[in-house]
């Protein structure tokens, strides 16, 4: 059964305590289910990627995002075809931005594609685990693949407790069920151009963004 940590605020001893607590467990191999800006996720340290699917129940074939703390690690697992200035407007925020992955990336993380999908949520708990861990994290939604809804509270997926090892409850994160729809996923692997891969719930935003900063739609 998975120890539920109540979510405090930032720079209180128990809210560092969270993410210390947070990062041994997934340093030592555990799955721990988080808030960010958009719904919770399911998270791991890159090697331990494979316990993902098995929770889930998630294709083989459906390659996982990552999450990073700041937009200068970003560099160094990705080949970035846009300024750091526009990485500074699209992150930290709901958005997934797709790259070529560089050598920095363990060949077995979704063996089949050669690009990788990173994200900065806005949210101060994940950020500040990337940082405690010096590693990215692997995410995604907080529920089976392809049953119910990405969950904005730690209650509706309730069921998952006794299969992960760590829930931080962050409280409910959103009153707008259009967040559910989880982080907006652009390719933006080839220079110049951007490609909607999943519409998420800041497309609109992340669009006008892209096309004012010269990139044209493919």
């Amino acid at each position: 059964m998975a120890k539920i940590i109540p979510l405090s605020p930032v720079g209180t001893s128990a809210f560092n305590a969270a993410v210390v607590g947070a990062a041994d467990v997934l340093k030592n191999g555990g799955i721990v289910a988080i808030p960010t800006d958009t719904v919770y996720g399911f998270t791991v340290t890159l090697p331990q990627s494979n316990k993902l699917y098995n929770l889930k129940q998630r294709s083989l074939l459906k390659p996982l995002g990552l999450c990073v703390a700041d937009v200068a690690d970003i560099h160094r697992y990705a080949t970035v075809t846009i300024s750091n200035a526009v990485l500074h407007s699209l992150l930290p925020g709901p958005v997934t931005l797709v790259f070529t992955r560089t050598q920095h990336l363990p060949r077995d993380l979704n063996p089949d594609t050669n690009l990788i999908g990173i994200r900065i949520p806005d949210h101060d708990f994940t950020r500040a685990l990337c940082r405690q861990l010096g590693e990215p994290i692997a995410q995604t939604s907080a529920n089976l693949s392809g049953v119910g809804q990405s969950p904005l509270s730690v209650q509706e997926f309730k069921a998952l407790w006794t299969k992960i090892d760590m829930v931080i409850d962050g409280g409910r994160l959103s009153d707008s069920e259009v967040t559910r729809e989880g982080s907006t996923v652009v390719d933006l692997s080839v220079a110049g151009f951007y490609h909607i891969v999943r519409p998420g719930c800041a497309r609109a935003g992340t669009e006008e963004l892209l096309i004012n900063a010269g990139l044209k739609s493919l």
